[in-house]
């Protein structure tokens, strides 16, 4: 019965802070918008709306993807990224456990939801997110169960400074701008919690990823590659599952010892 109460808690804090980041992503690109000023409002009419219309992911079943004051259609995006965090805040806690690793990895989190999202639609990583991450990052390293200071400064210089190389050598071959500084501040940010095996780990799903789902389809379209949208989700699954992985990918190739 305790578990059970203790993931339900998981839960809807992981809402009630994936319903925080919508406001973040939505107001984040925008010049001079400021996250906690003013209250949330709808998008369309600008009417503030009360806390029964922004309870997570209820209100928007409630008002059947409806605004309450004007009926302009709500976006699945807010009640997808409040149960994408809500979901993150359970897998975390199995993880984990209720050990100091927890708030420091459902911060990362938060911060590579944002990421994503934000990247999925403007084509810009903040340095308002990645910068003070590298900082966090590497901070919590010394208190951090699973990576030590010298692993998270390691991983920061490798995570960023991998992509740097890659921008660096594609523009001193095509004389093209290739990839943006914020993928690369936001691989060090990355490398700051995961270290350097999972800063890699993340470069590699990422890349991965971008190459077999968006590739084809900015081929087709013409349109630039979002690939930090990539490297978050290489990362989250790198740090869910990166031990997993290895595992499976040693006993596959090398066999079982």
């Amino acid at each position: 019965m305790l578990l059970i109460i203790i993931i339900l808690f998981a839960f809807i804090i992981g809402a009630a802070v994936g319903s925080f980041l919508n406001v973040v992503i939505l107001r984040l690109p925008s010049e001079g918008e400021s996250i906690v000023f003013p209250a949330s409002r709808c998008p369309k009419c600008r009417h503030t709306l009360q806390w029964y219309d922004n309870i997570p992911i209820v209100s928007f079943l409630l008002l059947k993807k409806r605004c309450r004051y004007c009926e302009a259609p709500i976006s699945w995006q807010y009640p997808l990224v409040e149960l994408t965090m809500a979901l993150l805040s359970v897998a975390l806690l199995f993880k984990f456990g209720l050990t100091v690793a927890l708030p420091i990895y459902f911060l990362f989190s938060g911060a590579l939801l944002a990421v994503i999202v934000i990247d999925f639609y403007h084509q810009i990583i903040p340095d308002v997110i990645s910068l003070p991450g590298i900082v966090i990052g590497f901070g919590c390293s010394f208190v951090n169960p699973v990576v030590t200071w010298q692993q998270a400064g390691l991983g920061l210089l490798i995570g960023g400074g991998a992509l740097y190389a890659v921008a660096a050598g594609y523009y001193l071959f095509t004389k093209r701008e290739g990839m943006g500084g914020g993928d690369i501040k936001m691989m060090a940010m990355v490398g700051a919690f995961l270290g350097p095996a999972g800063a890699m780990l993340t470069i590699f799903l990422g890349a991965l990823a971008g190459t077999l789902v968006f590739a084809p389809l900015s081929l087709k379209t013409k349109k630039e590659v979002p690939f930090g949208v990539f490297l978050g989700l290489g990362a989250a699954i790198a740090f869910l599952f990166g031990e997993a992985l290895v595992e499976w990918y040693s006993n596959t190739v090398f066999g079982t010892v």
